[in-house]
């Protein structure tokens, strides 16, 4: 599928080559230099120049690229240089020119393993730890136990996973975590509002564990069945860690799965039906002649009043032509920022029904040719711990293991976000 794989630098040079099938010459390298690094003008993440299409990935100012002259799996090949780069990030740190060139030897055999004749392979890093390491020689016996694990473990029905994993304390934490999309048009009008989830976990779990992990009773991803229920939650698409068994998930829509040691995303999703807006932006703009345009902004929370919105961030934007902006906030502090032409708004925290407002007016200077204002959208950011857009909820999370030891479970929500939240007036 990937015919040669290349790491270059911003200046063009080839720090890492590898060629994997003989349909390329090496000079393929200087094909990429030309019509990519050397042209600004290109944004495309994919060319295709005659058979050979070069998928690119920038990282640090360096282009991790994959060659092929099939007509292979754009997300697959794409999903295989992210993992090259998150591999590399857990070996070495940071993944910049410079470290690079101190693991170059490291680099070539973890290219080699995880990539068979232009086939990726297994791309687990713990797996890949156990048998490429920096570290000195193993001694014959122990490197030969070791190998027999390793071949258990590559080949095995758990590859993410050793079995002699060991925990004084069983620990298990879950986060669920929402970043919420909002266009709002200035009448009101929702334009669009959806969610993308993930779900993080960290299992500090001894053993092979087994676990079952159940989500919400009313949940929808059958594109048939939706409208059905009215308060169900409704997913339009899910993505699993490879740990999960699919069918009972289908069946019952309860994760199983032998989670892997540590950090992993067990899963991923959308959501663009009965979106939970946390916060609500009232805005109330009125341009005063030609001298100065009055703001009343108004935020009102959409959760319980157990809850609260922490690190609160609204950007409100000014004309072009602004002097000066006085503003009363009586909750949190706002600040005129000339150089973006925005007011911002800081409230460290809104508690769960309460209603905040900011005042101002902002002095224009007189222009001979004034051009008409084109009112760029508010931008909010913020975080609301124990919230979910969604409406997603973590029913249970049982750990079962042959030694039935005692585990402690945590499950934490957060919805947030991030230039994404959007309100026009």
């Amino acid at each position: 599928m990937i015919s040669a794989f290349f790491i270059f630098n911003q200046k063009g040079e080839v720090l890492i080559s590898r060629l994997y099938r003989t349909d390329l010459k090496r000079s393929i390298a200087d094909v990429f230099r030309i019509q990519v690094v050397s042209n600004s003008d290109v944004r495309s993440p994919i060319i295709t120049l005659g058979s050979t299409s070069f998928f690119h990935v920038r990282v640090n100012n360096l282009y991790v690229v994959a060659v092929t002259k099939c007509n292979a799996n754009a997300a697959l090949v794409f999903e295989y240089c992210y993992r090259f780069i998150a591999i590399a990030k857990s070996y070495f740190g940071k993944v910049d020119e410079e470290s690079v060139k101190n693991n170059f030897v490291l680099i070539y055999e973890l290219i080699d393993e995880i990539n068979d004749f232009g086939y990726p392979q297994n791309s687990e890093i713990d797996t890949l730890k156990t048998y490429i390491t920096t570290e000195s020689v193993m001694s014959t016996n122990v490197a030969a136990e070791e190998s027999s694990k390793i071949t258990t473990q590559a080949t095995g029905a758990t590859s993410w996973r050793r079995n002699d994993v060991k925990y004084k304390k069983n620990e298990a934490f879950v986060d669920v975590v929402e970043t919420v999309n909002l266009s709002m048009s200035a009448k009101g009008t929702v334009l669009r509002a959806d969610v993308d989830g993930h779900i993080l976990m960290r299992a500090y779990l001894s053993g092979t564990p087994e676990c079952k992990f159940g989500l919400n009773d009313k949940l929808v991803i059958d594109k048939s069945e939706k409208g059905s229920l009215g308060d169900a939650v409704e997913l339009d698409d899910c993505r699993f860690h490879q740990c999960v068994r699919l069918d009972e998930f289908d069946s019952s829509r309860t994760i199983s799965f032998v989670p892997p040691d540590g950090e992993f995303e067990l899963m991923t999703y959308r959501s663009t039906s009965n979106v939970k807006l946390p916060l609500r932006v009232i805005p109330t703009v009125t341009e005063i002649g030609t001298t100065s345009v009055s703001y009343v902004v108004t935020v009102k929370t959409n959760f319980n009043n157990k809850l609260s919105a922490t690190n609160v961030v609204i950007r409100i934007p000014t004309p072009l032509n602004t002097t000066t902006v006085d503003c009363k906030a009586p909750n949190g502090k706002a600040k005129y920022v000339p150089a973006e032409n925005v007011v911002v708004w800081k409230i460290p925290r809104i508690q769960g029904g309460q209603e905040v407002t900011l005042s101002g007016t902002a002095q224009l200077t007189s222009t001979t040719h004034r051009q008409a204002w084109a009112r760029p959208p508010i931008d909010v950011d913020f975080q609301v711990l124990m919230f979910t857009s969604s409406g997603l909820i973590v029913r249970f999370l049982k750990v079962f293991e042959k030694s039935n030891y005692h585990s402690i479970k945590w499950v934490r929500y957060l919805t947030k976000a991030s230039g994404s939240y959007q309100v026009r007036f």
